[in-house]
């Protein structure tokens, strides 16, 4: 059996845990096995039927009630004991930071080796994986021994894919037994973002400001021209440096990976961390008015000209094809 820790939010799994279960679903296919998932808390119980779509035979549902927010000890403490319980030969989870932490944890309990940001995994006595490192810079093959092998999937490096063969899902309760120490780190709360913004993980188009934009309030046509494209804005790291956006939107290696349909570049040069935040994306358009932007080389397309005059443009013939 393969174990897939499967995140929800709002009732759904997240996008970055059905491409670590399309991940899970291929290893077990070339073992031989079946993949079931792991699901931590009661609210988790009524997506269970819905994976069936990307392979999951079974669904393992982690219940305590401690367990009714995040708590990263708590969550890995769960794993350890179903792990014990059901023998699987790997777990494989996303590699988000929830994910990450939580395997580390697992990694350290079980004192089983961890293998991070993996793209591929061939089954074996060893596993030969294939992982990036160095933020996607490098891609490295290694040997993942152990009597269970843990694994995180890069995010966005596998594409969510619908099992052909989707059946249903038997639900199996598993009860661990967690102490107070289990809960010293939890989320005690949550404040939902202002202004109806949605998440730059799971836009299908991202319109992101760097330098070139000029100034905090030079956002306001790249939020008029996400809007109308349906998508969310983001910046670079200059820009977060510069207190012009929030961290939590900064894409880059040290901030947010994307991977939309289209990601509109307005005014980044293209430093390397900032490219391994957005080298998912399907398509790339760059507007900068610098024709030597290393971005350029990412580039679908490019506007070559200031992002100043070149956005409002572009907003406005937006408006005249929409406007009824």
């Amino acid at each position: 059996m393969i174990l897939g820790l499967v995140e929800h939010d709002a009732g759904q799994p997240t996008g970055l845990s059905l491409q670590a279960l399309t991940f899970g679903r291929r290893l077990a296919s070339d073992m031989g096995d079946e993949l079931e998932a792991v699901l931590i808390g009661e609210e988790a119980l009524p997506i269970a039927d819905g994976l069936a779509a990307y392979g999951v035979s079974a669904a393992r549902v982690v219940q305590h009630d401690g367990l009714d927010e995040y708590a990263p000890e708590a969550w890995a403490e769960s794993v350890v004991q179903l792990v014990s319980a059901t023998r699987p030969q790997a777990v494989v989870a996303a590699g988000s930071e929830r994910g990450n932490e939580v395997m580390a944890h697992l990694a350290a309990q079980t004192d089983l080796p961890l293998a991070a940001n993996c793209i591929a995994a061939q089954p074996g006595d060893p596993f030969l994986v294939t992982r990036q490192r160095w933020g996607g810079s490098l891609l490295e093959e290694a040997h993942l021994r152990g009597a269970v092998k843990l694994l995180t999937i890069a995010p966005h490096a596998v594409p969510v894919e619908r099992s052909a063969e989707a059946g249903h899902v038997s639900v199996t309760p598993f009860t661990p037994t967690l102490a107070d120490k289990h809960f010293r780190v939890r989320v005690t709360d949550r404040v939902e973002k202002t202004g109806g913004k949605g998440s730059l993980t799971e836009a299908r188009v991202v319109v992101g400001g760097g330098r070139g934009v000029g100034s905090a309030e030079g956002f306001g046509a790249l939020e008029e021209l996400a809007r109308l494209l349906g998508g969310i804005v983001g910046c670079s790291r200059a820009v977060t440096s510069a207190g012009w956006r929030p961290h939590s939107d900064q894409i880059g290696q040290t901030g947010v990976r994307i991977a939309p349909d289209l990601y509109i570049a307005c005014g980044i040069s293209g430093a390397t961390q900032h490219i391994v935040g957005c080298k998912g994306a399907k398509h790339i358009l760059v507007i900068n008015i610098d024709a030597e932007a290393p971005i350029l080389a990412r580039a679908d397309y490019a506007v070559i000209g200031d992002v100043r005059q070149v956005v409002p443009a572009l907003v406005a013939e937006i408006r005249k094809a929409i406007k009824p």
